[in-house]
């Protein structure tokens, strides 16, 4: 990933750019269609024809629900053909061999598996498609006669790979009708930054530790060790994601679009219901109108409020991978988030916020344990090691190693994971004696000084993940 990350920043975006800008706004869809197509073929050349099919489907499929809009059967016979089709196209390439894998052992057959590469953001554009035909069905969105104008936001690059997810109809006017101010620019390339400094200096570095523990011999590990390790990930995987959110939203308002946030302090929540409401929110929202609320959401009694719940969050695990740990994850909080709803709710609001905030961390990094090993034995030895039920020691030389090398890293990215800069940030923009040097001065040479290290990062170092690749 580090040659994509370098062609992306100094090749594709500065020419994508000075194309878009260059030519009359009646063909500025068609660059962002076409520039999206070459970003995503540098990568995988045969699957940009998937992403065409994908976009002459559901602008098919769209047409058709718009011109037999009185014809209820009919109507609704195009809307679940398009999803179909999209979910058939998800399965097949995502899922297939977990599938064969699952029935070969449990009917001890021998079939082979497909060994498909997963395409690039799959999971991403599949639902932003499905949402398409699913808001122009309820009538929530203007069908897009345009196919073009379709095609671009299907294929949209800025968050093709990791989101956010964006729903058509939050963006159907902008694909039609956008302007591009200086100041909005402005303030893209600034969000733009930010979420690169997440992402390289921050996920990456602190990502290095739990890299070199996740591969120790897992039983050995002493309990400081593990808790580093896990802590590790868990603020590997928020700037990694966050990051790349940030530099969608902020690749999005430099072309004129104003993409949903995805991320708002999730590690500052009191329970898991908080935690999820700010965490990959874009998703979040998508199931809960496509999924919770179309199966009843909670105006049905308790069972099937449970059922429910149970359903979305089996499908939030499955959605982020194709192993039986993702959906014990999802399951995992989706039990979480039933208890609070109804036991803990009352508790969680009466105790301290201090301990209502240790419970919610220590959900969180046991959840990272089944997230991170698709291999179950692997999160048993490590949850043990935890805990010291492995007959590991509490700490070794290596457990001070590793802590006092990555304390600064640490620090850092435990106060960037709350909103302590922000805050300090909004306060120097209201002091009417300091705004004007601080956003003119310190704001612009922060922002040089994030963009040049990252920058320096990215050329010198050889470990640079991209943890949603597979999503």
């Amino acid at each position: 990933m580090v040659f994509s990350s370098l062609t992306f920043l100094f090749v594709f975006l500065p020419v994508t750019l000075f194309l878009y800008f260059l030519f009359p706004r009646k063909f500025k869809n068609l660059i962002l269609l076409l520039m999206s197509l070459i970003f995503y073929a540098w990568g995988e050349p045969v699957y940009i024809l998937l992403m065409i099919f994908s976009s002459v489907v559901d602008y098919t499929h769209g047409m058709l629900i718009h011109k037999y809009w009185d014809n209820k059967k009919l109507k609704k016979t195009f809307l679940l053909s398009s999803i179909i089709i999209n979910i058939g196209l998800l399965s097949f390439f995502k899922y297939s061999d977990f599938i064969i894998f699952n029935i070969n052992n449990i009917f001890d057959t021998s079939f082979k598996l497909l060994n498909l590469p997963l395409p690039i953001g799959i999971s991403f554009y599949t639902f932003q498609t499905m949402s398409y035909t699913i808001d122009v069905y309820r009538g929530e969105a203007p069908v897009q006669k345009n196919f073009i104008s379709l095609a671009a936001y299907v294929t949209l690059f800025p968050q093709l790979i990791a989101g956010p997810i964006v729903r058509y109809q939050t963006i159907a006017d902008q694909l039609n009708d956008r302007k591009e101010t200086l100041d909005q620019i402005g303030t893209g390339i600034r969000r733009f930054i930010i979420g690169l400094g997440k992402k390289v200096l921050l996920a990456n570095n602190i990502g290095y530790l739990w890299s070199e523990i996740s591969t120790s011999t897992l039983t050995d590990i002493p309990v400081i060790t593990a808790w580093l390790g896990i802590i590790a990930f868990g603020l590997q995987i928020y700037f990694d994601f966050s990051g790349y959110s940030d530099m969608a939203i902020g690749l999005g308002k430099i072309f004129g679009f104003d993409f949903c946030e995805n991320f708002n302090y999730p590690y500052i929540s009191k329970s898991i219901s908080e935690f999820w409401r700010r965490w990959h929110m874009s998703l979040g929202t998508w199931f809960k109108d496509y999924v919770y609320i179309p199966l009843g959401g909670n105006r049905s009694g308790t069972f099937k409020t449970i059922r429910n719940l149970i359903i979305v969050w089996f499908l939030t695990g499955l959605w982020h991978g194709a192993s039986w740990n993702f959906v014990l994850w999802g399951i995992y909080f989706g039990f979480f988030i039933a208890l609070e709803r109804f036991l803990l709710k009352d508790i969680l609001q009466t105790i301290s916020p201090l301990l209502s905030h240790i419970y919610v961390l220590l959900i969180l990094v046991i959840g990272w344990v089944l997230f991170y090993f698709e291999d179950m034995s692997q999160v048993v030895i490590y949850i043990k090691s935890m805990f010291a039920l492995n007959n590991n020691s509490f700490m070794d030389n290596e457990s001070v190693y590793y802590f006092f090398n990555n304390i600064i890293i640490l620090i850092i990215s435990i106060l960037a994971a709350t909103p302590i800069f922000k805050k300090l940030h909004d306060y120097l923009m209201k002091r009417s004696k300091l705004n004007t040097l601080y956003e003119n001065v310190v704001v612009n040479f922060n922002c040089f000084l994030v963009m040049f290290l990252s920058t320096a990062y990215l050329v010198d170092a050889s470990y640079n993940p991209f943890l949603y690749f597979r999503f």
